[in-house]
């Protein structure tokens, strides 16, 4: 037993008293390089920290404004954790010397001015999404901040679609373009190249109507730009969500909670439809949500006592329809008892949830003059935003009655009349309020099943939906009890819903 022997020799007897000092040694020096290893990681977050310029996509409404800023105020807090500095922070509401500040690519060049040397990333999230910091530095820290990078959650369209004007028809899904939702980054390089490009080259679109799409189309640049890079730690899933540990960023898939509902005799309902529909759609808004309402009234182009509808005296267009719309509000204005605070425009195919819109109206004063709608969009040409109402148009009283005394009005019965609109509130200095609670884009119910409700903008109608089903199945008030809570986070945001 030989080795044995020499253990006892060399391992238990005075020879293992030298040994002691060796690996009290080798202990300090292990320690110290973690020590040092962790203090460079910190450095190195405080460095990258500094090197993002955070964007956050903001509206001017009181209630829209505080959301930003609460976001504002959790980065600073989580900036503050970390010790060092705080980071730069914008809120694009603040930024209203540019016309249409909210379509981003206006502010490119001064983001290349202010920014373009002593940064590395402009970050775009929008007022409900949630940062954590440290997971955002380490995402971040995988792309080469010398090139450039255009990253956030892929959407794409299954099918080509008219609000995308039909782009990529032959495979839609080849195109890739950012869910806002989840946060958006731009690379420097690639922020001053757009910036140069827009010096040199206006931007040459007359409408701006998905922004989404158009920033990525614009950014593609018909190939000679970057695609957008799908990163997996841009999320929309909800901060309770087992995921959540794997994400920089996730979003609050809940409708805000501030008070009490609106009352039901607070909110008058009128709904656009014309004679030719009277046998098709309105049996269905009556089989629905027309219950849920305390007031609602039909308005079209022929009387009829059985549903009953009221002729405004304007005929039925095929397009616009802005000579009955202003016929509307002129009626709500004065034929309406003056303590119904809220009107909505709808019109005859839309499916609605007066449930949750009572629940959404509670964020909003009546007393201010306000305008919510569904999609924004932006006439260049013209210099002014407005609104596209197939998914429902939201109106204060106050906002009615500014409105009506200014004078004005259609130029034709068939103008359209979401433009005039935006046209009038823009020059009233009212600011239209997004709302990306109604939508206009079209499902049907199988898509409904599958798809997390920021991603449904991404199809097109196929068809083939029972209208009724779906109301019941995803609007109807019991749902609110009755689903499981993974379909709440889905579907529980949905307030108005197209169905023809």
């Amino acid at each position: 037993m030989l080795w044995l022997q020499a253990y006892r020799q060399n391992c238990l007897g005075p020879d293992i008293v030298p040994v002691l000092p060796i690996l009290f040694s080798l202990a300090v020096v292990w320690n110290l390089c973690l020590f040092l290893f962790s203090l460079n990681i910190f450095i190195s977050l405080f460095t990258e920290l500094q090197e993002i310029v955070f964007v956050i996509q903001s509206q001017s409404n009181s209630f829209h404004s505080k959301r930003a800023e609460d976001l504002e105020r959790n980065i600073l807090k989580q900036a503050e954790e970390l010790g060092k500095e705080l980071p730069r922070i914008l809120l694009i509401h603040q930024m209203d010397r540019h016309d249409g500040a909210w379509t981003i690519l206006p502010l490119m060049q001064d983001f290349s001015a202010s920014y373009g040397r002593n940064s590395s990333w402009i970050f775009f999230c929008e007022e409900d999404t949630r940062i954590q910091i440290v997971k955002l530095l380490e995402t971040l820290r995988r792309f080469d901040k010398s090139k450039e990078w255009f990253l956030g959650k892929a959407l794409y369209d299954e099918e080509s679609t008219i609000i995308h004007h039909y782009a990529f028809a032959e495979n839609p899904t080849v195109f890739k373009f950012p869910d806002f939702a989840a946060g958006w980054a731009l690379s420097i390089p690639l922020v001053n190249k757009l910036a140069n490009r827009l010096k040199s080259e206006p931007l040459k679109s007359d409408f701006t109507i998905d922004l989404k799409h158009e920033i990525a189309l614009y950014i593609w640049q018909k190939g000679n730009g970057p695609h957008l890079t799908s990163v997996p730690e841009f999320c929309t899933d909800d901060l309770n969500s087992y995921k959540a540990v794997h994400c920089a960023t996730m979003f609050s898939n809940f409708l805000p909670v501030c008070g009490d509902p609106v009352k039901k005799e607070d909110i008058f309902v009128a709904v656009k439809t014309c004679r030719k529909f009277h046998r098709d759609r309105i049996p269905i808004v009556k089989q629905t949500w027309e219950g849920e309402a305390a007031l609602v009234e039909y308005y079209s182009d022929y009387a009829e006592i059985s549903i009953p509808t009221i002729d405004l005296g304007v005929p039925n267009t095929e397009r616009g329809h802005c000579g009955k719309t202003f016929a509307i509000l002129e009626r709500f204005l004065n034929h309406s008892s003056s303590k119904t605070p809220w009107l909505v425009i709808v019109d005859d195919d839309t499916l609605i949830s007066i449930f949750r819109l009572r629940k959404l109206l509670s964020c909003y004063d009546p007393m201010n003059q306000c305008f919510l709608e569904s999609v924004m969009a932006m006439d260049w040409n013209r210099g002014y935003s407005y609104i596209t109402g197939g998914g429902g148009m939201v109106f204060s009283r106050e906002a009615i009655k500014k409105l009506l005394a200014s004078k004005c009005q259609c130029y034709s019965n068939d103008a359209p009349d979401d433009m005039v609109l935006g046209m009038c509130f823009s020059g009233l200095g009212i600011p239209i309020t997004h709302c990306p609670l109604f939508h206009q884009v079209k499902y049907t119910f199988l898509q409904l099943l599958k798809t997390d409700i920021y991603l449904t903008y991404s199809f097109k109608v196929i068809g083939n939906v029972d209208p009724v089903q779906v109301y019941f199945t995803w609007l109807a008030p019991k749902v609110e009890d009755s689903f499981t809570e993974k379909k709440q986070r889905l579907l529980g945001k949905i307030i108005i819903y197209k169905i023809f």
